[in-house]
């Protein structure tokens, strides 16, 4: 205790409690404890102190001995007592000790500061910040915590909750962009606040960065096709915050600004070609990049025009009602792969031209039902996905079908067995195709009887797969695929079936 004591055997230490607003808030036998020394606190049940009407601590009576001050007390400037009878307290005395009193008491009441101070989220306009309750409580039990903010550069702390709050986590909101502050938290108890916790670096409120995304539009995830001459416009959107740094490439370099103009705005970015060029084809790449991020999406686009006609084109043979003709592919397939080529003939007589054949891919093909006593002029038309080619190659000689006379002569034959098992006289080739541009597969086989054909997909049957359409006509088996996608990539098998036996062909189609 902070005042002077005199030990004595026959008369105990005796205090005055303090007033009832204090004694609510600290137990009487902790009050005893802190004013008696350690030999009194030992004393029996009889040594309790009095309560005096004038609210103050009693003073024990004397027993001849002078009082021994503790060391870590300077000695109270009073008169020295009388050898024989020690002079009782000042009221200096009473104040101090009293004081000294309440402050070890309340040291002892008061928890520990909060442990592991940390901040859990940080936004643009709140804090998030958690704790762990402190090692001691304090001897009347825990009120709450008090959360408290001071801003960089001012030295007032601004509570947050006007009363304790039994929680261990607290958001602050409504915070103002660029604010920077310190955060402490105290433990309070009846006995008051508690040494606070303090962070050791500022809060900075700024704005949340957001990574750059970009979302290409589904009919740009694949070969975007143009004509030339026509408009390309390119809108594709993106994320971030703040607003990233937008640019564009073409096939690894920059745009040319006199062909191709760029617009960015907050959420997207606009490519504007006014009238695309086969030059114009390649890859384009959007790169967007906010402090150190980035994000990249590359888009093909394909500018393509008609093919060139096929470079020339002869008769081979004539016989029957029948013409043979052979042609060289076009040296210009309008920057695409052809789809086939158009064979039409012409009556002499009439001049009208009339579709034979349509998206016949091979450069030799017979043309059989002609009129006899006819001349026919032949010509063929190369074919893409911008349509027929501008002009044909025509035959220059004439294919005259001959009249002949017809004599009965009958004679005598010997019936011969023209049966065979199937056999293909051309096979399938690999063939790579683009998705969602429909492709066809060819081969051709030799049997009699007519063979049955099956097509396979990776040894499975696709026949009545409404994906598919299945011809064969003269020996020719045609399979088209409608809008292929990745998914009908494969090996696709073709099989011929008669009484005699059976043979089949594979091929492997890519689609990419």
């Amino acid at each position: 205790a902070p005042w002077k004591h005199r030990p004595s055997s026959a008369a105990p230490c005796a205090l005055q409690p303090d007033p009832p607003a204090i004694l609510a808030m600290r137990g009487k036998a902790t009050w005893e404890a802190l004013a008696c020394g350690p030999e009194e606190t030992a004393s029996e049940s009889a040594n309790v102190p009095t309560t005096e009407p004038s609210g103050e601590v009693a003073a024990p009576k004397s027993t001849g001995e002078e009082p021994a001050p503790k060391p870590q007390e300077p000695a109270p400037q009073a008169p020295a007592p009388a050898a024989s009878k020690p002079a009782p307290p000042t009221e200096g005395d009473k104040r101090r000790g009293r004081w000294r009193r309440e402050a070890a008491l309340a040291e002892s009441d008061v928890p520990s500061a909060p442990l592991l101070l940390a901040v859990e989220d940080v936004s643009d306009s709140s804090v998030t910040v958690s704790w762990e309750p402190p090692e001691r409580l304090g001897k009347l039990g825990l009120q709450g915590y008090v959360l408290e903010l001071r801003r960089e550069g001012a030295l007032e702390w601004v509570p947050v909750n006007s009363r304790p709050m039994m929680v261990t986590q607290q958001t602050v909101r409504n915070l103002v962009l660029g604010d920077k502050f310190f955060v402490r938290v105290a433990a309070v108890s009846s006995a008051g606040a508690g040494p606070p916790a303090v962070l050791d670096q500022p809060v900075h409120i700024q704005e949340i960065i957001e990574a750059p995304k970009i979302r290409v539009p589904r009919h740009l995830r694949q070969t975007y096709v143009r004509q030339v001459g026509e408009m390309i416009n390119l809108q594709i959107p993106f994320q971030g915050n703040p607003k990233p740094q937008a640019s564009w490439t073409h096939n690894g370099h920059a745009l040319d600004s006199q062909r191709v103009s760029v617009r960015t705005r907050d959420q997207d970015s606009i490519l504007f070609i006014r009238s695309a060029q086969r030059s114009d084809s390649g890859c384009y790449e959007l790169t967007v990049q906010l402090e150190g991020l980035e994000a990249k999406a590359a888009i093909d686009i394909l500018v393509i025009e008609k093919p060139g006609s096929p470079s020339s084109i002869r008769l081979l043979d004539v016989w029957g009602c029948n013409a043979t003709l052979e042609w060289t592919p076009p040296q210009d397939t309008g920057n695409t792969e052809l789809l086939g080529y158009t064979v039409q003939k012409a009556d002499k007589k009439t001049g009208q031209w009339f579709t034979v054949l349509e998206r016949y891919h091979p450069t030799t093909c017979t043309i059989s039902d002609l009129i006899v006593g006819n001349s026919y002029s032949f010509r063929v038309f190369s074919e893409n996905l911008c349509g027929l080619s501008a002009s044909a190659a025509v035959t220059k000689e004439l294919a005259h079908i001959q009249k002949t006379d017809i004599v009965a002569k009958p004679k005598s034959f010997v019936e011969q067995d023209f049966s065979e098992a199937p056999s293909f006289t051309q096979p399938l080739a690999d063939h790579t195709s683009t998705p969602g541009y429909s492709t066809q597969l060819f081969c051709s086989v030799r049997a009699s009887p007519k063979p049955r054909i099956i097509w396979m997909k990776n040894k499975m049957d696709i026949q009545g797969d409404p994906k598919y359409r299945a011809l064969s006509e003269q020996g020719v088996c045609t399979l088209e695929i409608r809008k292929p996608s990745p998914f009908d990539s494969g090996v696709y098998t073709c099989k011929a079936i008669n009484v005699l036996g059976e043979a089949s062909v594979d091929c492997r189609l890519e689609v990419k």
